[in-house]
């Protein structure tokens, strides 16, 4: 299936990885994006894109439609931890309702978003097969939310594919801005480092990430619709790079040299994810994917804004 003319309902889609998203299919397709406003802002999309503000538990979704990206969720630590239910019924009766709703419809394709934290700590690339575990509440919503989307592939024949993300990131110049505190370190490092401000960093900066600029996870979430995936599939470089050097780089790419101060980390160690890094073997084979933009270059385009 091309995404050409076909009409698609992008959920979370007035957020960072979901404006990115709708953004771009909006070219060529007619797509329409339903939010909240909890973490997104219509001003992310473009004038091209049909914004609802609507919450993914409501009952009249405008899911008559050939594509769903279910990207909606509450999406870190901290806020399911201040509201566990709340984050149950948002990242999994919201995946569900809407669903349900699509398929009532005749919608047989979804991609929706699932998370790589629960590889838990991997410094060795982390294959969609290997054994995972539940630490927190959010890893166990989009747990839940994989097997949900099992039940909708095997009972009633949909394309269901769920992407594991890793750290996705894009800069202030890009959709991040309003997400603040919840945007990716990147994005704050940067902007930290060009006010003359020290980042902060939890622990002592040896913590490593598997950054992914946010254009290749869009092309990731594009290609899984065309290919009509389903099950998981991992999104990530297959690189990883501690906060240290991660602000070293920075410093380099902005001309600053200020150091980071590091803090406790308020997360415990014990549900804290301390390494991440991608094994996309699956969605190569699946699609012919992998990242086309290196950190560097990645860094580069964070950085624009600023020099």
């Amino acid at each position: 299936m091309q995404l050409t003319d076909k009409r698609v309902l992008v959920t979370g889609g007035a957020g960072f990885i979901g404006s990115n998203l709708a953004n771009h299919l909006a070219t060529e397709n007619d797509v329409v994006v339903v939010d909240d406003g909890y973490l997104g802002t219509p001003e992310n999309l473009d004038d091209a894109v049909e914004f609802h503000e609507k919450s993914v538990l409501d009952d009249d979704l405008p899911t008559d439609v050939d594509v769903v990206f279910h990207l909606a969720a509450l999406s870190s630590y901290k806020m399911h931890e201040e509201n566990p239910t709340k984050g149950a019924r948002v990242n999994v009766e919201g995946f569900v309702n809407t669903v349900e709703q699509a398929r009532d419809d005749g919608c047989e394709t979804v991609v929706y978003a699932s998370t790589s934290s629960i590889y838990g700590n991997r410094t060795e690339p982390s294959p969609e097969y290997m054994d995972v575990t539940v630490n927190t509440g959010y890893e166990a919503s989009k747990l839940a939310r994989e097997r949900y989307a099992e039940y909708f592939a095997n009972h009633y024949d949909m394309h269901m594919a769920g992407m594991r993300f890793f750290s996705v990131y894009q800069g202030y110049g890009g959709a991040e801005e309003h997400k603040g505190e919840f945007a990716n370190v990147i994005a704050q490092f940067a902007d930290d480092l060009d006010k003359g401000e020290a980042p902060v960093i939890y622990g002592d900066g040896t913590q490593t990430r598997d950054f992914t600029h946010v254009s290749d996870i869009v092309r990731g979430l594009e290609l899984a619709a065309e290919h009509q995936l389903t099950g998981i599939y991992n999104l990530g470089t297959g690189e990883s790079y501690d906060f240290n050097t991660v602000v070293e780089m920075l410093n380099d790419e902005l001309g600053t040299d200020i150091q980071p101060e590091y803090v406790e980390n308020p997360i415990p160690d014990d549900v804290y994810v301390h390494d991440t890094m991608a094994d996309t073997t699956a969605m190569y084979e699946a699609t012919g994917w992998e990242p086309e933009i290196s950190f560097k270059e990645g860094l580069e385009r964070v950085c624009r804004q600023y020099v």
